[in-house]
């Protein structure tokens, strides 16, 4: 008998108690060795927590608003995940060895797995933190179409798994508040999603200071405009529309789905709400970071 889709998806294992893709397991002393230089740049999320978003704003400042010169190539290959390893293809670390500096690259590993370098090398970490609900549901759909990912089973049972923190890259509380508690001790710029919806030439103006670059008004706005959810959900370089059906299919869920605040709404029972803001306040007691969760 054939093996389902579902079958054929590799297990995630782990690292520290932290679960991850098995490939990028294996390749784990490479990517604990990767060496970091100051003048780096590395993008860090929580999956779904508008990673792609935030690549298309940094490369749009880094090409100083030229619209063509940010069509040169698919945006997964603009900016590789730094822990991405696919044999027999090249590995985000190689990938980046590769390029000259100064580097912009991606990774969604919490504090304590990020290489040792990016802290002593004190490179620059922006990161994008969304809230855990709607968070939650993009990640739900990404996995339903991500074939290199386990499938996440039902709504209620991925909840759970949610929750307990047994997706890829572990758990959204540890990762965010990991990130949140070391905001003011490196050159770490911490955004929220929420706030780039809610105004996001304010946003974008804190990216282009973090990154040292001075654009005028003009750019300032095209910058805006061409980074809006409609623009870059037609735009073949961040749709992800080149990536093979095999790996992501789209024809399951798109791949920018929404990009909306408050979509948890239409998931989440009331039970479900309720129960998880409860776990919600216990987790994030005793810290100061404050989530919009609609707009």
């Amino acid at each position: 008998m054939a093996l389902t889709t579902a079958a054929r998806r590799p297990p995630l294992r782990e690292v520290a108690g932290i679960p991850l893709p098995a490939t990028t397991v294996d390749n784990w002393h490479q990517i604990q060795g990767f060496e970091a230089q100051p003048d780096d740049l590395l993008i860090c999320t929580f999956p779904k927590s508008g990673t792609t978003w935030i690549q298309e704003i940094v490369d749009m400042i880094e090409q100083s608003g030229d619209v063509e010169k940010c069509q040169r190539e698919a945006i997964q290959h603009r900016h590789p995940l730094l822990e991405r390893a696919r044999p027999p293809q090249p590995s985000g670390v190689e990938k980046a060895r590769a390029v000259p500096p100064p580097r912009v690259r991606r990774t969604h590993l919490p504090t304590q797995l990020l290489p040792p370098s990016c802290w002593e090398n004190n490179c620059k970490l922006l990161y994008v933190a969304r809230n855990a609900k709607d968070c939650m549901v993009s990640y739900y759909h990404f996995q339903r179409m991500n074939q290199t990912l386990p499938s996440p089973g039902t709504w209620e049972q991925y909840f759970e798994t949610f929750i307990s923190g047994k997706v890829g890259w572990g758990s959204w509380f540890e990762h965010v508040i990991g990130w949140w508690e070391m905001r003011d001790r490196c050159q770490i710029l911490f955004l929220f999603y929420e706030d780039i919806k809610r105004d996001p030439k304010q946003e974008i103006q804190k990216v282009m200071q973090f990154m040292g670059k001075n654009l005028d008004e003009v750019v300032l706005d095209r910058i805006v405009q061409e980074t809006t959810f409609e623009k870059m959900k037609a735009n073949p370089m961040t749709n992800r529309s080149t990536a093979p059906k095999a790996i992501l299919d789209q024809s399951i869920s798109p791949f920018m789905r929404k990009g909306t605040v408050g979509d948890w709404k239409n998931h989440f029972t009331v039970a479900q709400n309720e129960r998880f803001d409860e776990i919600y306040r216990q987790k994030t007691e005793g810290t100061s970071i404050n989530f919009r969760t609609e707009l």
